[in-house]
């Protein structure tokens, strides 16, 4: 598998996953949600909110990527956020249709990816204004590995709170190959 079809694979999981979280999610009240379950960021709606914050933060440094990315220009115009623990949607209907235009967005922008954008240094830098460069594929790779650790919490919240979303696992996604000989 190429890193271009790896990386359309992750889009294609996170967009799959947070589909799944997100109707397991609306499940619970907005008081459930909103419980401060000592999480890194809190409750549910807080680590929800977490991953569209750290989702537009991370977009809007890969729309800088010479490649100049067209799939990106819509979050290009979303306004600069001032932390990753903002809460920028209050309730999960909100949140949910804006994760529903992120994540068509991601999977729109990562099958536009060339192989050989991926070698590419960006230069960028943090929300305390600390310059960084860093390889694009690890980044990109960071993102999605982001995404992956905070799901982990909070498919864990909800099962504290009674909800079973089932089946997380990247595996059932894999396309199958079978040799013929």
């Amino acid at each position: 598998m190429s890193r271009t079809s790896h990386i359309c694979l992750m889009a294609t999981y996170n967009e799959w996953m947070n589909a799944k979280i997100y109707e397991a999610a609306r499940s619970l009240s907005d008081e459930e949600l909103s419980v401060d379950r000592k999480a890194f960021f809190g409750s549910i709606l807080g680590t929800l909110n977490h991953l569209v914050a750290g989702d537009t933060v991370w977009l809007k440094r890969f729309a800088k990527h010479p490649a100049n990315y067209l799939a990106l220009e819509p979050i290009q115009q979303l306004p600069a956020l001032k932390s990753l623990d903002q809460l920028l949607f209050s309730n999960i209907r909100e949140l949910s249709a804006h994760r529903v235009w992120l994540d068509q967005n991601i999977v729109e922008w990562s099958c536009s990816i060339a192989e050989s954008d991926l070698d590419h240094t960006l230069h960028y830098s943090s929300m305390k204004g600390i310059p960084a460069d860093r390889n694009f594929y690890g980044l990109v790779m960071h993102f999605f590995n982001h995404q992956t650790h905070h799901r982990g919490q909070v498919t864990t919240l909800l099962s504290q709170a009674g909800v079973d979303i089932g089946d997380t696992d990247l595996v059932a996604l894999i396309p199958s190959k079978s040799c013929t000989k």
